[in-house]
């Protein structure tokens, strides 16, 4: 399962480099030394050792990018490790501020994407941050976590805050009357995600054309879009191609999977992965190789926001700023690195 998941893994950011084993090997030092990498080492497990914590591995990772291989270290080169900048030293966000003028909401358990206990507060989150760094005529944000997810599109919608992320995008041309579609804009896609089907690895499921999903049963939670399903030559729903159970979380998807009840679970590539490693189901289920669909994450504001369209501007043109100067494959390199780490 693992395999499979780390080759999706290194064919949506392109360029993956390869992970060592997660434990810290690295002997004690201070910092402002130099390090010779041990077998075993990786930027966590020397920063676990160095700063008593794997949060500050980027420290390491930016003053040696000359000696690695994407965001990987080799055994036998030497790696200088910095001291942790004092506190005057200059914040890499520095727009951010508390009375800022674009405020931004968020909230954590998203996957690798937005939490706060990960290094750059989650993938999307660092992409965020990035691009409105890099955006035209930037303007001072803040960032307000809340973790009760299902308050965030009213808030938004008041105007209690100006954008939210990461929100997933219905089909808005085949669902134009969708809420989230007559309510908001949507920013360019920040991550597109592969959405797959997870099936039990004692059974044979082909799956090379559309065909071959006819006659199925498919898990998919209630809270996920079907648009992939009903896409145009598709219309496996609404032609009775296939069943779809849709109870309320992943883990009843993977549940029913396992009882025999239902062929396959869809759901995306790191929902599926890091619910397969929570319920011990690790070389019980895999992932197919070939994706049924896809989704994007986004910034959202309201179409009622005054400034909706210079606010979203900055945001697509950051975007495109980061991409254009290979920050955004960077980024995403590092974050799915970690998520591999993880789940190994």
């Amino acid at each position: 399962m693992l395999n499979s998941i780390k080759r999706l893994l290194a064919r949506m950011a392109l360029v993956v480099g390869p992970i060592l084993g997660l434990a810290p090997t690295a002997a004690y030092a201070i910092c402002d030394v130099d390090y010779v990498v041990q077998g075993g080492d990786n930027l966590f497990s020397i920063a676990e050792a160095h700063y008593g914590g794997r949060d500050r591995w980027s420290l390491i990772y930016y003053r040696n990018q000359s000696e690695l291989v994407g965001s990987s270290v080799i055994p036998g080169r030497k790696l200088y490790i910095p001291c942790p900048p004092e506190d005057n030293t200059p914040d890499a966000t520095p727009l951010q501020k508390a009375d800022a003028e674009l405020t931004l909401l968020t909230g954590n358990g998203v996957g690798p994407f937005t939490n706060k206990s990960l290094p750059g507060q989650g993938m999307v989150t660092e992409l965020v941050n990035a691009a409105l760094e890099l955006s035209p005529s930037p303007v001072s944000y803040a960032i307000n976590w809340d973790d009760t997810w299902s308050g965030h599109l009213p808030k938004l919608g008041k105007q209690e805050f100006d954008m939210g992320f990461p929100w997933t995008k219905p089909d808005c041309a085949a669902q134009p009357d969708h809420e989230r579609c007559t309510s908001f804009h949507f920013s360019d896609p920040l991550v597109s995600i592969p959405v797959m089907l997870f099936v039990r690895d004692d059974q044979q499921f082909p799956f090379a054309k559309d065909a071959d999903i006819e006659g199925k049963t498919l898990c998919r939670p209630s809270d996920q879009f079907v648009s992939d399903l009903e896409r145009a030559g598709r219309r496996w729903l609404s032609d009775g191609k296939i069943d779809l159970i849709q109870p309320e979380t992943a883990v009843q998807c993977f549940e029913l999977l396992q009882q025999g009840k239902v062929d396959a679970v869809s759901v995306d590539l790191f929902l599926g992965a890091s619910t397969i490693v929570d319920l011990n189901l690790r070389e019980k289920v895999v992932p197919l190789e070939q994706p049924v669909g896809e989704t994007s994450l986004h910034v959202v504001i309201s179409k009622r926001h005054w400034r909706g369209t210079s606010h979203l501007y900055r945001v697509n043109a950051g975007l495109q700023s980061l991409r254009d100067s290979g920050r955004f494959e960077e980024i995403m390199s590092r974050h799915l690195e970690l998520f591999w780490a993880q789940l190994q």
